[in-house]
């Protein structure tokens, strides 16, 4: 029987004193106790990260060309740099803090721009997590625990999707699972260093992401608070100097921000007043939570199904997300369970316990907010939760190994081996034509492994080691392949999602044939073309890869785009690939012809590429262009800057129409693009209001199937 010594002896682990060798020696061998495979294991795990995300990876081009128009600015203007503005003339801003951005700026000023120079750091920081995971698992368990933690990381599809890909979420998910860590290391001690360095990684995600950095705060302060080896009186000090620390490192960038006169830097992208506080706690806060963005396209689901999915407490399970993050999410809270069961009776400074509760409460606690948010979200967000859940099942997968003789640890890891069979049995079933033997195998797999995991502490090693092996294959097989399908393909756009064709019911993806459908069905969007008058209710879009999709329920007043027609009756639309020149392909483009739209830009002609650069030197943007993506895609072909009119969606008041007609009277615009974003229709709103005072005043100029105004010369009587 075990006693609660023994327990202790189990579950607190001494870390011995590692004698002073060179850095190599440490690389290299690792700890000295480690057994020989350790250290090579650990960096073969990396080494094989670092090969499957650099598989591919040009296939997405400029990726998100939002974030790639920002970081080829960053690379040109260090004012730009530093603002995270979309041109290099510092007209408008990205909606986020650039933080995310000066990797890849640095690495285009070093090496040029180049898919790889902006893709190829968001890579490595995909290996940084693992190995932060690993290290963080491996700290306080075995090192076969670390190697699950680590490997389930990698394997995770929406983690293979992101850290390939140039959105905020790469640093975020990097420097949330960095904070985690120097948490536990706080709590082993009690030093204060460790928490201040925990304040600042937080601090500085926010300067990736804003408010999303903070959804751990609560269970880390708390875990901290009530478990650190410390008096009460200064574990209050430290974490009011870690919030010191943290205010800190974000602080700095806002301040300076805020306090710069705003007539001598960039407008901040998608705020309605030139704020970046407001941009914070409104657009990228509160509204996100609640719907109400102003300036965005509406909210989401409030309990239903609203623009931006089902919300609830299954929403991570749904057809939506499911497949992207959700393959050991049952198997996970079964550990995370069983973790906090089987260290109950530790004391309050047990690190043990404490490590379950820091990622396990950061796990549930970034779950549950993005379960219920009303706003704006995209199935990418979820990479925010795969750190927390590979160190939450390399965790409990190795306490509950080290307990294997007792018979509730070996039924319980079972059980978690069991759901997460099952679990991806159904995940995999939900993709029918998609690999037909595999959800197949990934069952009777699991379903055997378990088996010999209940027997596991009364038959031999080597049976009870076979037994561990099918059931971590069995496991991992679902999420392993949806990440090989996601390698396999570009992703561009600004809505992108892992795994094959049709594995998600949201999003536009890029590269090869046979993309998902989009979720924004063009037809049941409000607005319509010039001269034509629709209504808007559920659309379905259809592009030239396989996928129908949910459209904008109760349509708007959104801005059309010339040319072609759509249909939309009853409530009701369709998008053949008609409404726009083009048409709206798996890639998620939209007017391929000329005309950006909300999700990604236009392909641009090499016609149009020469008008633009013809005398581009004499000007301080070569153009202008309603939304950004639109404008990113004429930035990114020229090289020279293109003003964004109203940001992202094209809403946002910058500049105004007379702010507009100066730059023109002043001859800093050459060419206006026509069409391009989505939300810019309404006939009060700025965009509109200099659409139409172009389209009166100025000579068109018509490329191709892409229409261009020359602001140097005034139309005709």
């Amino acid at each position: 029987m075990t006693t609660l010594q023994d327990e202790r002896t189990w579950a607190e682990p001494r870390l011995t004193p590692t004698t002073k060798r060179s850095l190599g020696t440490r690389l290299w061998r690792g700890r000295p106790e480690d057994p020989a495979w350790v250290r090579p294991a650990f960096l073969g795990l990396l080494l094989t990260t670092l090969f499957l995300y650099l598989y591919n990876l040009s296939s997405s081009g400029y990726a998100n060309s939002f974030y790639s128009a920002a970081v080829q600015a960053g690379s040109q203007s260090w004012k730009a740099f530093f603002f995270g503005s979309l041109d290099a003339a510092n007209a408008i801003t990205v909606d986020k803090p650039p933080a995310a951005l000066w990797p890849m700026a640095l690495s285009v000023r070093i090496f040029g721009l180049s898919s790889w120079a902006i893709l190829v750091p968001e890579v490595l920081m995909g290996v940084g997590t693992v190995a932060v995971v690993y290290a963080a698992v491996r700290r306080r368990f075995s090192p076969a625990a670390g190697l699950i933690a680590g490997a389930t990381m990698a394997l995770t599809p929406v983690a293979a999707l992101m850290f390939r890909f140039n959105n905020p979420d790469a640093m975020l998910a990097l420097l949330m699972a960095v904070a985690c860590y120097l948490v536990v290391r706080a709590l082993e001690d009690g030093r204060t260093k460790w928490l201040l360095w925990a304040g600042a990684a937080i601090g500085f995600a926010f300067l990736a992401k804003t408010l999303q950095a903070f959804l751990i705060l609560p269970a880390l302060a708390l875990v901290y608070g009530v478990c650190a080896p410390v008096p009460l009186k200064k574990r209050l000090g430290q974490l009011a100097a870690a919030t010191g620390a943290l205010v800190v490192s974000a602080g700095w960038w806002v301040a300076i921000v805020e306090l710069w006169p705003a007539s001598s830097r960039p407008y901040i992208g998608g705020s309605q007043n030139n704020s970046f506080l407001e941009l914070t706690f409104g657009y990228n806060g509160l509204g996100r939570l609640n719907g109400e963005e102003t300036g965005s396209v509406g909210g989401g689901g409030g309990g239903g199904t609203g623009q931006w999915g089902e919300t609830g407490w299954d929403r991570m399970f749904n057809s939506e997300i499911g497949g992207q993050i959700s393959w050991l999410l049952p198997a996970a809270l079964i550990l995370l369970v069983a973790g906090l069961v089987a260290t109950r009776k530790l004391n309050r400074t047990s690190v043990t316990r404490s490590s379950f509760l820091v990622w396990g409460g950061s796990l549930v606690m970034t779950a549950v907010v993005f379960s219920y948010m009303a706003g704006i979200f995209h199935q990418y967000y979820t990479v925010a939760l795969a750190p927390y859940l590979a160190a939450v099942v390399g965790m409990g997968a190795g306490l509950l190994w080290e307990r294997r003789s007792e018979l509730w640890a070996s039924i319980t890891l079972a059980g978690a081996v069991v759901s997460a069979a099952a679990w991806g049995y159904v995940l995999l079933n939900r993709t029918s034509d998609y690999l037909p033997w595999l959800k197949w195998v990934v069952l009777v797999g699991g379903l055997t492994g378990a088996l010999g995991i209940v027997f596991a502490g009364r038959i031999s090693r080597q049976l009870a080691l076979a037994a561990a092996s099918v059931s971590i294959v069995a496991a991992l097989a679902g999420p392993t392949a949806y990440t090989i399908s996601t390698l396999q393909e570009g992703h561009t756009g600004s809505i992108v999602t892992a795994g094959p064709a049709g594995a998600s019911m949201m999003g536009g993806r890029g590269g090869g044939p046979g993309g998902g459908g989009m979720r924004f069905g063009m037809g049941g969007m409000g607005g319509g073309m010039p001269g034509q008058n629709q209504q808007g209710g559920n659309g379905t879009g259809q592009g030239q890869g396989n996928g129908n999709s949910q459209g904008f329920p109760g349509g708007g007043n959104f801005g059309g785009m010339p040319g072609g027609t759509q249909n939309g009756q009853n409530g009701n639309g369709t998008t053949r690939g008609q409404g726009f020149p083009g048409g709206i392909t798996g890639e998620g483009r939209m007017g391929m012809g000329g005309v950006g739209g909300l999700l990604n830009g236009a392909n641009v002609s090499t016609e149009a590429k020469k008008l633009l650069t013809a005398d581009s030197d004499q000007y301080t943007w070569a153009a202008a262009a309603i939304g950004a993506q639109n404008a990113a895609s004429y930035q990114l072909a020229t090289g020279d800057p293109v003003m964004a009119i109203g940001g992202f969606n094209g809403t946002d008041p910058s500049p105004t129409l007379a702010q507009f007609k100066q730059y023109v009277t002043d001859g800093k615009i050459h060419y206006f693009i026509s069409g391009g974003g989505m939300m810019g229709g309404s006939s009060t709103g700025t965009s509109s209001q200099i659409t139409s005072w172009v389209e009166a005043n100025f000579k068109k100029v018509t490329v191709g199937s892409a229409t261009f105004y020359d602001l140097t010369q005034k139309a005709s009587s």
